[in-house]
């Protein structure tokens, strides 16, 4: 018998019978229903409901097969605990009932006709097959916990060398282009790992595999389905995705989840998830209600002194998570998922909301926060905060941290897009961005490790497209094109949209390979998102959330037409990793240089004049005594005519070597050139050196 049941061997006999099912009080700390070898263990807790009724139906069946109502010697404050004996789990779906009073001023709605799903479900059933219409009666089911990790352990990857790797689960293989066996699953990630590797990425980060029904929000537009394709409405915390698995997984889900985590954790690839505690799928007064709402609506949710819907998420509702009741929710909830799936780290979407207190106001100092950042079971893992919401609470470098927090760094992609396209008065951000946000970020009492570095993700423009459009183009979103950011900062070399003009496509071309080669060379974490590596594409839309086909979906084929694109990122990749002065504070360089410098045409002098358009940054390190410095000096230069630069002076013996110009039709030197200290630089280019003995 497994050890870990051990503790509940000890008399655990039935004690009453009720509508025919034997039974006794549970065990009251095990939120949520749990197998054990004499039974199933169900818990639930509500603060102001005044009965709970526990329903058991056979699988795919709308009627329940039995009705127990939790007896009131079985609540312990306000938890209700009950063990039912001898339940054929294979054949099991189970949900709740809850009466209690009706007072939507005071927030109160319980009804109980409503079918509830447990918000500790573990999976949750007819959800298996994506794109299926549902309705909005969810049971759930229970797990067997018995993957076996063997000697599965943390990778503990230092975050000074992540590389992360944004991806939408289905999005990435579900083009027939992928070729894998299952297309849009797990498993056919754990298929592309060697892609993966081969690319150099460190961490990949999920879009929600929580589950969420992709037909919530399912609508015609000529004769195109548009449905949650993103999946940012959650429907249960506990439970992966079901429709992103190959096979149903009856009784055993996520393991076909766990099984890919565990390849790329062999692989040396850490597994992040981004999770969305700022609202759920049940929406606002209009939206569906078949769970938080019927348990304790005016707890879990944050309301108006009327009992109406805060909107902070800009999605009909608003989690209340600095209640004790949801802050100990989201702090199990992560604890599940790192000791269950060993998931490495979290990236919290809309996380401003997670500071703010029930009133909707901020809080200086949110203990939601601050109990995930001190808790010891994710001691560990990596929390990054999207340090925004749709309330207008903007904390991009003042998000609470505890020197725990890492940060989306919106101004980072701000600043060095609109540096990029050669927008005036931008060079002394982009200084600051690519020596890693000083401004923004304390040295002294941060380090550099803050700030994660991103020129696009999911929510915007694809790289391609960042240099294929000036406007964005949602027209088949069907919002009369008012969905969406305006604000892209984005150029669209001369011509809007695809081009067969040679001179148009070799600039963008250079565009992208400029903006990943500064990705790459700046101080912090980068991350970038699926497909940038071969010039992914969405047509222009930048906000493809609704989006269940090719626009979403990678193309495959485009790896092959883009070929030198990808062996470019590869190689900026790879160079990142060799050169540890880029990524982190070394030892004192024994050339004397200073370990981050800024520099405009003339070395030591940076320019950050309205019109300047050139900027110069060197790291420099000693990692060895008995090695010489790791020096690199990237040139990037914005201006749409050549500029000329001078390198600083160097120690006698030492040689700058070219390594990257942007500007060649082969931009990576496979041998470095030397090179003197006069530099031309070609319009809109960038060029990497490095010290040589």
């Amino acid at each position: 018998m497994n050890s870990k049941y051990k503790f509940v061997d000890i008399h655990m006999e039935p004690l009453d019978v009720i509508n025919g099912f034997e039974v006794r009080p549970g065990l009251y700390s095990l939120n949520g229903a749990t197998a054990i070898p004499t039974g199933v263990n169900f818990t639930i807790q509500t603060h102001q409901g005044t009965s709970v009724e526990l329903l058991l139906f056979h699988s795919e069946e709308t009627e329940p097969y039995g009705v127990i109502k939790i007896p009131e010697e079985y609540k312990i404050g306000n938890v209700y605990s009950m063990i039912v004996f001898d339940l054929d789990i294979q054949d099991l779906e189970y949900a709740y009932r809850i009466d209690g009073p009706y007072d939507p001023a005071r927030g109160l709605i319980f009804d109980r006709k409503k079918i509830l799903l447990d918000p500790y479900a573990k999976a949750v059933t007819g959800q298996a097959e994506w794109g299926t219409p549902k309705d909005y009666v969810y049971h759930a089911r229970v797990v067997r916990e018995n993957f076996d990790w063997s000697n599965s352990v943390q990778i503990l990857t230092p975050i000074e060398d992540l590389i992360i790797y944004e991806m939408h689960v289905r999005g990435f293989t579900r083009d027939r282009s992928s070729k894998v066996k299952h297309p849009g699953t797990f498993d056919a990630i754990r298929e592309k790992i060697p892609y993966l590797k081969e690319l150099g990425v460190t961490a990949v980060e999920l879009m929600p595999i929580f589950e969420f029904d992709e037909m919530l929000s399912r609508r015609d537009f000529h004769g195109r389905d548009l449905m949650d394709y993103w999946g940012y409405n959650t429907v249960s915390y506990f439970a992966p995705n079901t429709s992103y698995a190959s096979t149903r997984e009856h009784n055993h889900e996520g393991e076909e989840l766990k099984t890919m985590i565990r390849a790329l954790h062999e692989n040396g690839i850490e597994v992040f998830l981004d999770v969305v505690f700022n609202h759920t799928a049940e929406g606002n007064e209009y939206g569906p209600y078949f769970s938080f709402k019927g348990i304790d609506n005016n707890i879990y949710y944050m309301l108006t002194p009327e009992g109406y819907y805060y909107n902070f998420s800009g999605c009909g509702n608003t989690l209340n998570c600095n209640h004790p009741i949801v802050q100990q929710m989201i702090t199990e909830c992560l604890r599940y998922w790192v000791t269950n799936y060993r998931v490495d780290g979290f990236r919290f979407d809309l996380a401003t909301i997670l500071g703010r207190n029930e009133d909707g106001s901020p809080m200086s100092k949110p203990p939601l926060l601050q109990e995930l950042a001190f808790d010891g079971i994710l001691g560990t893992v990596k929390l990054i905060a999207e340090a925004w919401d749709a309330g207008g609470m903007y904390q991009v470098g003042s998000f609470p941290s505890w020197n725990r927090w890492m940060e989306w760094n919106g101004r980072y992609r701000d600043d060095m897009r609109a540096f990029l396209k050669g927008d005036n008065g931008k060079a002394g951000a982009a200084a600051n961005r690519i020596t890693g946000s000083p401004d923004l970020y304390d040295p002294v009492a941060r380090g550099f490790n803050p700030s994660v570095n991103f020129l696009n993700c999911h929510d915007g423009f694809t790289l391609h497209d960042l240099y294929t459009y000036n406007e964005k183009h949602n027209e088949d979103n069907d919002w009369g094109g008012t969905d969406g950011d305006d604000h892209n900062l984005s150029w669209n070399c001369g011509i809007e949209g695809e081009t067969t003009d040679k001179e148009v496509q070799r600039l963008r071309d250079r565009m992208i390979k400029n903006a990943f080669a500064c990705l790459m060379t700046s101080r912090g974490t980068p991350m970038f998102f699926m497909g940038d590596e071969f010039g992914n594409s969405q047509g222009g839309n930048n906000n493809a959330y609704c989006q269940d086909n090719n626009i979403s979906w990678l193309n495959w084929d485009d790896l092959k037409t883009n070929k030198k694109l990808f062996e470019f990122f590869k190689f900026m990749i790879a160079f990142r990793k060799a050169h540890p002065a880029i990524r982190k504070q070394l030892g004192h360089p024994k050339t004397g240089f200073p370990k981050i410098s800024c520099h405009g045409a003339k070395p030591w002098e940076p320019d950050y004049a309205e019109d300047s358009h050139y900027m110069g940054v060197m790291f420099a390190g000693s990692y060895d005594r008995e090695k010489p410095d790791d020096v690199v000096y990237i040139a990037i230069n914005t201006y749409w005519e050549d500029v000329g630069i001078l390198l600083p002076e160097i120690p006698f013996g030492t040689t700058w070597q070219i390594e990257v110009d942007t500007y060649e039709k082969e931009p990576i030197y496979k041998e470095p050139l030397e090179t003197d200290r006069n530099i031309n630089m070609s319009p809109r280019s960038v060029k990497i050196f490095t010290l040589k003995s």
